[in-house]
């Protein structure tokens, strides 16, 4: 399935840009604009978030092929893959299932293993919100208090409520994204025994525990190439956090149009 695409730059070495769970290509909005100066930055909504279809199943193999035909279609080549935890594991299967696609690849704040299930709770507050008579967004905010206590976190999930003429509802295919969530919060079995030679950098939060030392051995073996970058000051969304240092720790590592590929 080809993804909804937003491009920013005129001309430059590509860069693919993806978001992670209940998020959209809008999330990467001004990192891209940043990088944009030096590349083509095309930021992705993967299935049944932002502007994609919605569609009854959601894994990793198949975000993965939506990614790879949808690079494909931009008739660029090979390009630097960058993703943010859901969208870094979709970025790490899409690299070594279809290395052809990826020059380069950048995971944010994720790693190949399978995590404790999360952000259930939210996705089913989203859906047990009554929003047959809301007016304002402080109405929907106020629903999701319980399940969802910190005003940050509230904040980027009403980023997902369309408000209209039509009415309220959600952007995101809930049913299908709560339904997904094991697999999602997993690593999937088919990248058993695939690697991936090409350059790689994980950057991380220092406040998050999303990527362990624990985990280096188990990334070394899919991503033997592999380099790493903290961000000390950063929790899990390292580049809405700590645009700054996130662009710093990146910059370095992407091709410059006319240079050589970092080794």
């Amino acid at each position: 399935m080809k993804l909804p695409v937003t491009s920013y730059g005129e001309s430059g070495t590509p860069v693919v840009v993806m978001h992670g769970l209940f998020g959209s290509g809008r999330n990467w909005m001004t990192a891209a604009r940043r990088l944009a100066d030096q590349h083509r930055v095309y930021a992705f909504d993967l299935r049944n978030h932002g502007g994609s279809p919605h569609v009854p199943t959601m894994s990793y193999p198949e975000l993965a092929d939506d990614v790879r035909e949808t690079i494909e279609s931009l008739g660029t080549g090979p390009v630097a893959l960058v993703g943010h935890s859901m969208g870094g594991k979709t970025a790490m299967y899409t690299a070594l299932r279809y290395p052809a696609v990826v020059e380069r690849l950048i995971v944010v704040d994720a790693a190949p293993v399978a995590y404790p299930p999360a952000f259930v709770e939210y996705a089913k507050a989203m859906r047990a919100a009554d929003l047959s008579s809301v007016t304002r967004r402080a109405d929907v905010d106020a629903q999701l208090v319980e399940a969802v206590p910190t005003p940050g976190t509230r904040a980027f999930l009403l980023q997902n409520l369309i408000m209209d003429a039509d009415g309220a509802r959600w952007r995101p295919n809930l049913p299908v994204i709560e339904s997904a969530l094991p697999a999602i919060s997993g690593w999937p079995a088919e990248a058993a025994g695939l690697t991936y030679a090409g350059p790689t950098l994980f950057i991380y939060g220092g406040k998050s525990d999303y990527v362990r030392p624990v985990h280096r051995a188990t990334i070394a073996e899919y991503f033997p190439n592999v380099t790493y970058a903290e961000v000390p000051e950063a929790g899990h969304w390292v580049h809405a956090e700590r645009l700054d240092d996130f662009l710093a720790a990146l910059r370095p590592f992407l091709p410059r149009s006319g240079q050589d590929s970092l080794p």
